[in-house]
């Protein structure tokens, strides 16, 4: 028996008789927004989950945007017009409505569209599962107007819409929203990295530029 046999041998008798330990599950739920000043921040008369999350997504260098449903058209083709976007990939099952004003080239996602597909291509729009106001926090699992996370990582824009409701207020409440089994993306930002010198790069994991539409 060589070591590597011994080895595990010894795991596996220390082990045997072992069981699973109960996983405590009281998380903390609530956010306690007695801190935030609510009146500082600058889309007045929404909520106060819905403030924190524009601030804290904003603390990531993110641009977030407060809109109506009625505006996300005309605010998306804005979005796009304004950063030159040429061509964007978007999940299969988003709705035709919401690319009305933009007359950059749609490819819609599936299986078949490769990642060296997707380099060349300027813009990913999606929607997203959950949003965690007490960090900034988007969440995607690819699942409805998501897509595959694939179109999420290479693109260098990426435009999430968050509707007001998916919003809540810790990462204990978005846990429990998302289907666990599902692919999950956690978003806090644009990509960014730095290396030992605290330099700061973006773009390196992911979308350079985040843009985030609060639909309310």
């Amino acid at each position: 028996m060589d070591a590597r046999d011994r080895i595990l041998a010894a795991v596996r008798s220390a082990t045997h008789a072992a069981v699973d330990p109960e996983v405590p599950r009281a998380y903390r739920r609530d956010v306690d927004l007695s801190g935030v000043d609510l009146a500082a921040l600058d889309h007045e008369g929404a909520d106060g989950l819905l403030e924190l999350f524009v601030e804290r997504t904003g603390d990531y260098r993110a641009e977030v945007q407060v809109i109506t449903a009625g505006e996300l058209p005309l605010v998306l083709g804005k979005v796009l017009g304004e950063r030159k976007v040429r061509s964007l990939v978007v999940p299969a099952d988003l709705d035709n409505r919401w690319l009305v004003t933009t007359h950059a080239k749609v490819v819609r996602d599936s299986p078949e569209v490769t990642a060296a597909q997707l380099d060349e291509v300027d813009a990913v729009v999606t929607g997203c599962a959950a949003a965690v106001a007490v960090t900034g926090t988007i969440v995607l699992d690819s699942g409805a107007v998501q897509g595959r996370r694939l179109i999420t990582l290479v693109p260098d824009l990426h435009v999430c819409v968050v509707p007001a409701e998916v919003i809540v207020g810790s990462v204990p409440e978005a846990v429990a929203t998302v289907e666990p089994t599902r692919p999950l993306t956690w978003i806090s930002g644009p990509s960014a990295t730095s290396d030992i010198e605290l330099d700061r790069v973006e773009g390196v994991h992911g979308p350079r530029q985040l843009v985030v539409l609060v639909v309310r």
